[in-house]
């Protein structure tokens, strides 16, 4: 009798050593059931604040308190069994101090069991990652265009001039410097991107970057047609939005009609007819 094998969870040194290697695949996940479905196909599971919008109608990833990120960290952790599964921390809760920072962090880490979280900023957080790192916190950064301070800097395509660049290449160093173990580059020209990714040493996962970065991350209800004007780089691999509008239309239609639920449907019950 064979014993059963189970698969380890991808591990953070795993993840790094993937630089230059097979590209990471990476998707964005909220729920169990969707986890579920995303893990055996991919290497990470991110859980982005991005929920706030695409789960609960905010405006945009600001108003996401930490909360929230560790209620769907949880459900994450639940639906997945393999994928590395980073947690994202929303805005406001580590940009303070470093000491905030790690509160936030190894709440996060206790409460849902994930391996990692991840936050935005370049030079500007490397003491925080640094800090992070030294007290055994793995962090992802991000750079780029960057969500959380679209309130100050709006949604702009980084590295559009060339005058960005040195300082774009400057906070991956110092990112890199700090002990971060990976880095998302979010809406960023594809030169520029291209240089991080190959002056660095630790994995670059794009998102409205460049093909050659050492991995790709989407919000998984981008890609599955479940929103309505998705980014200009998203390449829809389903349209299950109108296949749910669909559906609910013709469940209307047969409620409406007496049709629901089918007769057959006597859960074993004989009917009862009149005398």
């Amino acid at each position: 009798m064979s014993a059963v094998v189970k698969t380890k969870r991808l591990t953070v040194p795993r993840f790094r050593a993937r630089k230059g290697k097979t590209p990471i695949v990476a998707l964005t996940a909220y729920t169990a059931p969707m986890a579920r479905l995303l893990d055996p196909h991919v290497d990470l599971l991110l859980v982005g604040d991005s929920l706030g919008q695409v789960v609960h109608g905010m405006e945009s990833t600001v108003p996401v308190p930490l909360e929230l990120m560790i209620y769907h960290g949880q459900a994450v952790m639940r639906g997945s069994d393999t994928a590395l599964v980073v947690v994202d921390l929303p805005f406001g809760s580590y940009e303070e101090s470093r000491e905030q920072a790690f509160r936030s962090a190894a709440r996060v880490m206790k409460e849902t069991g994930c391996a990692a979280v991840k936050l935005e900023g370049g030079a500007v957080m490397a003491d925080t990652i640094r800090f992070l790192a030294e007290r055994g916190v793995p962090v992802m950064a991000h750079i780029g265009l960057m969500p959380q301070q679209q309130n100050l800097k709006g949604y702009k395509v980084a590295g559009r001039s060339a005058e960005e660049w040195p300082s774009a290449m400057a906070d991956g160093r110092a990112i890199e410097q700090a002990g971060a173990f990976a880095i998302v580059l979010e809406g960023m020209v594809p030169g520029l991107a291209d240089q991080i990714t190959s002056k660095l040493s630790i994995p670059t996962i794009g998102i409205g970057a460049s093909a050659n970065c050492d991995g790709q991350i989407l919000v998984t209800d981008d890609l599955l047609g479940l929103i309505e004007a998705p980014p200009s780089f998203v390449r829809r691999y389903a349209d299950l939005g109108a296949d749910i509008s669909a559906a609910a239309a013709a469940y209307a239609l047969d409620v409406q009609a007496r049709r629901f639920p089918a007769p057959e449907h006597t859960y074993g019950v004989r009917p009862v007819t009149a005398a």
